[in-house]
């Protein structure tokens, strides 16, 4: 591993991971499977959209605790203080808004958090030397959806939330490009689902889901009304449109595996974007099934006339991620419902402070 970092503060172990955005969903599970693996995190959250019970959580895994510092990405100072005094070998970067239909009616609000937030963070690192940096971005970028997308498929976000992954995506090659040896990878998630099998962490969305898994859950429930299945005349096996859902613990790998790679000395200077996903699709009604078979319950549902905007298909074409990352998805659809819906019935609906 090629030597990264800054000045190191009393008693602080080299190579630190710093996750922004660590106490979200992705960012809990990453958490997870670096300290599992004996990685000191450091977990930079404005608790915005996260909760902050998910740090008890965390520790109550049996991996140790996590370090929380409590700021926004935006705050300039608040970067220089915690890089000033830790030595961080590496930033994995997941702080951002995510939902697309808020993008469309707060675009400059999620261009000020995603891109604004993250050319703060850049010019932190750059300031305290840390080169290192693994990305959330998106599938979103992708211009067309289709089977088994590959990260040369045409780029062309249909969205704000799109856009401003995708305006990272630009920044993060201009700056491997423009020489000082930063090192990037933008990992392109497809459909993250699914919970941590010690039932401790899992999806708590503040605001009213709009992801499938969540809605199905809420639907068995019966705190979130019927689901409503948009489109039934997609040209696919069964007519719902099919989605390359991946298990978050499988994501989560992902982002170990990055982490590796990107520290390693003949990948300095480099922007990579690669795709998180199984390249295998599953359609609407295949999820409720699995949800079905998982809970026990019916799902009640309505079908419905497809949406404007949306696709039949789209999948990942995983090989970079197998050739590059040394990864792949282990984990299927029966795994993800069992695990979401084992999170999901538990009661900690909408949150976790418990």
């Amino acid at each position: 591993m090629r030597e990264t970092g800054n000045a190191t503060g009393a008693g602080e172990p080299a190579g630190a991971v710093l996750l922004t955005g660590g106490a979200g969903f992705i960012g809990s599970h990453v958490a997870a499977e670096l300290m599992a693996r004996g990685r000191r995190v450091v977990i930079l959250d404005s608790f915005l959209t996260s909760h902050p019970g998910v740090i008890a959580r965390l520790e109550r895994l049996g991996h140790g605790q996590p370090e929380l510092v409590t700021a926004d990405i935006r705050n300039a100072r608040a970067l220089d203080r915690l890089f000033a005094t830790r030595r961080i070998g590496a930033v994995v970067h997941l702080a951002g808004l995510k939902a697309v239909g808020e993008s469309v009616t707060d675009p400059l609000g999620y261009f000020d958090v995603n891109v604004a937030g993250t050319l703060t963070l850049l010019r932190a690192m750059q300031r305290h030397g840390v080169r290192d940096i693994v990305f959330s971005s998106s599938a979103t970028v992708y211009a067309a959806p289709g089977a088994g997308v590959t990260e040369n498929a045409p780029l062309g976000a249909l969205n704000p939330y799109g856009r401003s992954k995708l305006m990272v995506e630009r920044m993060l090659d201009d700056l491997a490009a423009a020489g000082g040896g930063v090192s990037a990878i933008s990992l392109r998630y497809f459909n993250p689902v699914g919970a941590h099998p010690g039932g401790l962490l899992g999806e708590d969305p503040r605001l009213p889901p709009t992801n499938l898994f969540p809605c199905i859950s809420r639907a068995a429930l019966g705190t979130g009304g019927r689901l409503k299945v948009f489109g039934t005349d997609w040209p696919t096996p069964d007519g719902t449109g099919v989605r390359d859902y991946i298990h978050i613990m499988d994501l989560a790998r992902g982002h170990a595996a990055a982490l590796e790679r990107i520290g390693e000395a003949g990948f300095a200077g480099r922007h990579v974007p690669v795709n998180l996903g199984t390249g295998r699709g599953y359609s609407v009604l295949e999820a409720i099934a699995a949800i079905e078979r998982a809970s026990g319950r019916a799902v009640p549902h309505d079908l419905a006339p497809r949406r404007p905007g949306d696709a039949a298909e789209c999948t990942a074409d995983p090989g970079l991620a197998l050739g590059l990352l040394g990864w792949r998805a282990e984990l299927g659809l029966d795994e993800m419902a069992r695990d979401h819906w084992a999170y999901a019935s538990a009661a900690r609906l909408p949150g976790i402070a418990a």
